[in-house]
């Protein structure tokens, strides 16, 4: 079976533009390196979308029928009541 030779993509378009200022491993992978950069902003990025998300979610526009202003004293009822 004979490999077909895929055809480059965006993704390793920025892959080689990013490795070229990396001249060492130490550039990649040490504590400062491209991998620790890239974790560090992709972590970022997912938590400020989840947050997005979570803070624009649908809010219920009526209150429930059973829901209290605070205006007035709640009347508790027993079986005994009533």
């Amino acid at each position: 079976m004979v490999r077909q030779k895929k055809a480059p993509n965006r993704v390793d378009d920025l892959l080689d533009e990013l490795l070229e200022d990396c001249s060492s491993t130490e550039d990649i992978l040490g504590e400062s390196g491209l991998m620790s950069q890239i974790k560090k902003r992709l972590v970022e990025r997912a938590l400020a979308g989840e947050l997005n998300h979570h803070l624009k979610s649908e809010q219920p526009d009526e209150k429930p029928s059973n829901s209290r202003n605070g205006s007035s004293r709640a009347v508790p009822y027993s079986s005994n009541q009533a």
